[in-house]
């Protein structure tokens, strides 16, 4: 692994060169264990520790199938979905696996008694699968984490839509959160040149899934001088989405948790900005079994005075349960709740009433195909949206930052060194970088 490294930190980007490298035995990753999947038994959400069920381990380097590429990872980032894994919630994801490893010869790799998690990352090619023509040896590299098999015509005009969509990392083995990481060669994007690895690899996932989500026709189609309510608006997903409707003209009604998280918005040139820990909120009674309706009235109220007597176009939804009915409530008559995760709970509650009589609209989003994945890619590499990264751990310290995602303890992205010897190193145009040297540090340490 050290000569790989080596290659990378020298600068020798030739086919030659990584095609002539030894591919190792095995490789460092972090994983889950199926034997471990009971060990949270009896504990609140809240009080699981990925600390305590993600672990490092040398595991050996599975058999390149067609279509696939093998890539040396330089870093990568933690998402919700990796604390969900690491934690066995809602469900174990040995499940994904073992219903993944039935459908093919090449896909029973994934069935294993560990769980290689993550589905970021920034990195080198190294090896290529047969029928791969697009990629080679030596090519600087992002992924992102929409895995499908495309057999399917349900799946032809929308990836997404694929009966055998599933996200890499999560859904499948052998993911971004190691050494080396095996993806579908479609996976595979530029990298963007002015970005550190650390940085490259934070915006995948949650850029796209925010791309689709706000701006795609298959989402909520946001337009010039739309209003809209991004909840966590400094966290892993509503940055992104802060970032998408200032740049496209639309006015961002951004809700935090505490004032340095609603400075970060202000950063990004947000104005509109709630607090919902200074307003004291409280949706749910004490035992988070009714709703308080009075709650979501003040809620609307805060967001006319905000935006000049205005109810928002479009509710940019992930917390789930504890928000959605007081998203259903504030959006206008005709407007529209887009909603994808549910990092508070799956089993949301609303108001029927409020949604049927005003003519509203609750529209699901799930990552991104293809296409949107592709174009979300593109704004990072032309410097109109930027990478949110704000703390970088090491491999070995991976516990830790799911750990600080699962608490909120975070703004924006958590990276994760894998590769990499230290941060700040990848940048290849440093003249491009320095336009957006400021935009880039903005949650740096925040």
């Amino acid at each position: 692994m050290d000569q790989i490294r080596d290659a990378i930190l020298s600068g020798d980007r030739t086919e030659e060169t990584y095609a002539n490298l030894s591919i190792p035995a095995t490789y460092r990753a972090a994983t889950v264990h199926k034997d471990e999947v009971d060990m949270f038994e009896g504990l609140a959400s809240r009080d699981k520790d990925p600390r305590k069920s993600l672990h490092i381990d040398d595991v050996p380097v599975p058999e390149l199938a067609p279509g696939e590429a093998l890539v040396a990872v330089m870093a990568s980032a933690i998402n919700y979905n990796t604390v969900w894994t690491s934690i066995f919630e809602p469900v174990s994801t040995f499940g994904f696996l073992e219903r993944y490893g039935r459908t093919s010869e090449y896909a029973k790799r994934h069935d294993l008694p560990y769980h290689i998690v993550g589905s970021d990352l920034a990195g080198v090619v190294l090896r290529t699968g047969p029928g791969v023509g697009k990629w080679k040896p030596g090519q600087e590299v992002v992924a992102h984490c929409l895995s499908v098999e495309l057999e399917d015509a349900e799946g032809h005009n929308d990836t997404m839509l694929d009966p055998q969509q599933r996200i890499w990392g999560f859904e499948t083995n052998f993911g971004g959160l190691a050494e080396l990481a095996i993806v579908k060669a479609n996976q595979l994007m530029p990298k963007p040149t002015h970005l550190s690895w650390e940085e490259a690899a934070s915006p995948g996932l949650v850029n796209s899934t925010a791309y689709r989500q706000l701006i795609s026709k298959n989402g909520a189609a946001l337009k010039l001088g739309d209003r809209v309510l991004i909840w966590g608006a400094s966290g892993g997903l509503g940055s992104y989405a802060t970032q998408m409707a200032l740049a496209a003209g639309a006015t961002p009604i951004c809700v935090v948790s505490s004032p340095e998280k609603a400075q970060i918005c202000r950063d990004m040139g947000a104005e509109l900005i709630i607090d919902r820990n200074a307003e004291g909120y409280k949706f749910w009674n004490d035992d988070n079994t009714e709703q308080n309706p009075k709650e979501w009235q003040r809620l609307g109220k805060k967001i006319r005075e905000l935006t000049g007597g205005h109810d928002v176009d479009i509710v940019f939804e992930h917390p789930g349960r504890e928000t959605f009915g007081a998203s259903v409530y504030v959006a206008r008559k005709g407007g529209t709740i887009v909603t994808c995760a549910s990092t508070s709970g799956y089993m949301h509650e609303y108001d029927n009433r409020y949604l049927w009589m005003n003519l509203k609209n609750i529209l699901s989003s799930h990552f991104a195909n293809y296409r949107e994945a592709w174009e979300a890619n593109a704004l990072i590499d032309r410097g109109l949206i930027h990478p949110t990264l704000s703390k970088t751990y090491t491999l070995d310290e991976v516990g830790q930052a799911a750990l600080d995602v699962h608490k909120n303890a975070h703004q924006g992205k958590v990276g994760v060194l894998t590769l990499s010897p230290e941060p700040g190193l990848g940048v290849s145009d440093p003249e491009k970088r320095a336009k957006y040297e400021a935009e880039i540090n903005r949650f740096r340490d925040a």
